[in-house]
């Protein structure tokens, strides 16, 4: 008879060999781990990079070229490209004006959102004051808040104010509505810093300043660089607000790029050249921060 031990035993069923016996959906996760997975990651990247590819040598053909024939033509053709494309396109001043309005918005709204969204992080996650809960739910209900049920309230304060048309106004707008996503994604990365450390740094005499300065930024780092690719990317690529809000002197490249579809219809050299033109900075600076951006996906998982 067996005992209450002997029945009550988890001990997993064992097969002839003595070791656990595994299930089919655990034999074939296993094998897909063994280089299957890699080599589908590779294709649908080499897939995903064709269009750019094709883009980057649309650019470089001249619209003759791109009217007559397809772009992979060019690769046994390679004599055809050519850049004068681009020095039209450069030559263009409400491109060039275009594209400095996109570096004006996109770096003051990057960065106001990075610093305001840190300090608030930090004193929502350690430092202690009435309504801080409060205020931290309030944050999370403005991320559930679409973006275009506020642009006609804001273009009429804009109108009222005087910022409508111009670049501070865009600005503000992409800061207004970034700071609650900034705030979610680094209170939350911030209250995983160990207490005995900032208890530390306290004892020792550190003000709240000096501690976010000189413990908190250097342990986020890995956040804050996600968060500036996500701001970044997210304000470089926008149509509908600069569309709203700013005018032909304020445009940034998307508007002038939409605006070249619309004066020149299927005008390939020049669209595509433009095109280009605006993810090539947008992949530069995704790749220079690529090794903290892969650091802040997985600080989560290693906590």
């Amino acid at each position: 008879m067996a005992t209450a031990t002997e029945t009550l035993d988890p001990t997993p069923d064992l097969n002839t060999s003595g070791t656990p016996s595994r299930s089919i959906a655990t034999r074939i996760a296993g094998r897909l781990g063994q280089g299957t997975v890699q080599v589908i990651l590779i294709v649908i990247a080499v897939f995903w990079l064709v269009p750019v590819f094709g883009l980057l040598i649309s650019s470089l053909r001249p619209d003759t070229a791109n009217s007559s024939s397809g772009w992979w033509t060019a690769l046994t053709a390679p004599s055809q490209l050519t850049l004068e494309n681009y020095a039209n396109l450069l030559g263009e001043s409400t491109i060039t004006s275009s594209l400095i309005n996109t570096v004006l918005i996109s770096v003051p709204a990057t960065v106001l959102v990075v610093l305001i969204g840190a300090l608030a992080a930090y004193a929502l996650a350690w430092i202690d004051f009435p309504g801080r809960d409060w205020v931290m739910i309030g944050v999370v209900g403005l991320l559930v808040v679409p973006i275009q049920i506020a642009l006609i309230p804001i273009a009429k304060f804009y109108g009222a104010t005087g910022l409508f048309g111009t670049i501070t106004g865009v600005v503000l707008f992409h800061v207004a509505f970034g700071l609650p996503f900034a705030v979610f994604l680094l209170r939350n990365y911030f209250s995983g810093i160990p207490r005995d450390l900032l208890e530390a740094a306290r004892m020792d005499g550190g003000t709240e300043w000096s501690i976010f300065r000189r413990v908190v930024l250097p342990i986020g780092l890995p956040a804050i660089a996600s968060l500036s690719i996500f701001q970044f990317l997210w304000v470089w690529n926008d149509l509908l607000v600069a569309l709203v809000f700013a005018d032909p002197d304020s445009q940034p490249i998307t508007i002038a790029l939409r605006g070249q579809l619309r004066q020149f219809g299927s005008n390939i050299d020049i669209l595509a050249s433009g095109s280009f033109i605006s993810i090539i900075i947008p992949l530069i600076v995704f790749f220079s921060f690529q090794r903290y951006f892969v650091q802040g996906v997985l600080a989560g998982s290693t906590k």
